[in-house]
């Protein structure tokens, strides 16, 4: 099950370790997608907010899982990169102890808060009861979110990247149909939607932890209780890295949400707008985060065997493919910014806004585009206390700070919170460009080590 990334082509392998990356993450954005395209259809501009609002929530969690299984999937590549085996698994049973822990506390947490929540993300009146329903059925449904990314995070540790798209794919089409099945048949409104999001990302999760399981023997995990035990000197790095990373994560989700707040204090139609526009400026998110994972797995193990030319030679690489994709999503969002927001609601009053969001649009995914190459080597190097300070500019600092000024200082309105929103991105580029360029990553110590 272990693939070897420190040899062979670096384009060709991160070419076809990204590839399936992409179409999980697709995949994934789709489940979010396709709430928000049958319930616009079918419930309307109502429906539209309260999938939005509750959706960014439950993103806020999706992304402090992330920081923690992202730290394990860095560590079990670098030990990869070593051949040390009965690291990788003694790592595999500290993430699943420690991931499913964390879970069942934020579930607690965010069920008992959930008005709070709401009431800070200014939830529109109209659509205060369905994003309720909407947020409390995802999470109900931590535990398989929260599962799923932990078994994702170890097999592309390993360099498997296959498997999670083939999991992903099928929750994807489940919940395709049962979005269609309860939202459009049954009348279910956002609660269907939500139901079967977590039904979908159920089946993910219990399909993955059995193929793990029957896999055992392929790369050392017993699955007995004795192996799921809390390892100290494994959970010390892994925290040590993951803080940083879910705080990063954490510091841009929550400014984007104080950002939307000010947006849904506009109404229903700005708050549906940029409900519809966030989703659109996932599409280059699907490409920029896919590279960055493959990038950051490849440079763990690379750095694991001292191979730094290799490095090098991957972040150009990934760096033409990010431009690329840009330059194709550019064009797209410029000539036909209605036909893409009419994709999701036919409501004129959404429609008219649709041009003028689409220029921060453009903004915001070259910052996508450029963000990960050189993100990727600060993550597969375990440097997370400087990613830590980067997303903390980025999301405090510059997000928080150019929406207001635009937005109210300015007085530019809608459109100053959403440009403030995309030019924030650019506190992230610039550092890490600046870092990569010093040439200091080459000399610092592997997290493992």
């Amino acid at each position: 099950m272990i693939n070897d990334l420190t040899t062979g082509s670096v384009a060709k392998q991160l070419i076809m370790f990204a590839l399936p990356l992409m179409l999980s993450n697709l995949l994934q954005t789709v489940y979010n997608i396709v709430d928000m395209i049958v319930v616009g259809q079918f419930v309307g501009s109502t429906g539209l907010s309260a999938v939005s609002i509750g959706g960014d929530l439950l993103n806020l969690c999706t992304h402090i899982v992330t920081g923690f299984a992202g730290a394990g999937q860095i560590m079990i590549a670098q030990y990869v990169g070593q051949k040390d085996r009965e690291a990788v698994s003694r790592t595999i049973g500290t993430m699943f102890t420690f991931i499913m822990g964390l879970a069942l506390v934020m579930m607690a947490g965010m069920l008992v808060f959930s008005d709070e929540i709401l009431g800070l993300m200014n939830t529109p009146a109209e659509s205060y009861a369905q994003a309720k329903s909407y947020s409390m059925v995802c999470y109900w449904g931590m535990v398989f979110i929260f599962g799923y990314n932990t078994v994702s995070s170890i097999l592309r540790g390993m360099g498997d990247s296959k498997r999670p798209f083939f999991f992903i794919g099928a929750a994807a089409v489940i919940n395709l149909i049962l979005d269609l099945v309860f939202v459009a048949g049954l009348h279910m409104d956002a609660f269907g939607a939500a139901l079967a999001t977590v039904m979908g990302q159920a089946f993910s999760f219990i399909g993955s932890l059995v193929y793990l399981y029957i896999k055992r023997e392929s790369f050392g995990f017993d699955f007995k209780r004795s192996s799921f035990r809390l390892d100290l000197s494994t959970l010390g790095p892994m925290l040590r890295l993951g803080f940083p990373m879910a705080l990063q994560h954490c510091a841009i989700t929550l400014s984007m949400l104080f950002v939307n707040s000010y947006v849904n204090s506009f109404g229903l139609v700005a708050s549906a707008v940029t409900g519809v526009g966030n989703k659109l400026r996932s599409s280059m998110g699907i490409i920029s985060n896919s590279i960055n994972t493959a990038a950051s797995a490849m440079v763990g193990q690379n750095m694991g065997a001292k191979k730094p030319e290799r490095v090098k030679h991957l972040v150009w690489v990934a760096f033409a493919i990010c431009m690329t994709a840009f330059v194709i999503l550019a064009s797209a969002a410029l000539i036909f910014p209605k036909q893409l927001f009419s994709l999701f609601n036919d409501d004129p009053a959404i429609l008219e806004w649709a041009p003028k969001y689409m220029i921060t649009f453009v903004v915001a995914i070259l910052s996508f585009a450029m963000m990960a190459p050189f993100n990727a080597v600060i993550n597969g190097i375990g440097y997370a206390s400087l990613g830590f300070i980067i997303a903390m500019s980025d999301g405090v600092v510059c997000r928080i700070g150019l929406a207001l000024l635009l937005g109210i200082v300015f007085d530019m309105g809608i459109f100053g919170l959403w440009m403030g929103n995309a030019l924030a991105g650019f506190a992230t580029v610039i550092p890490a460009m600046i870092y990569y360029f010093s040439g200091r990553w080459q000399k610092r110590k592997l997290l493992v080590e």
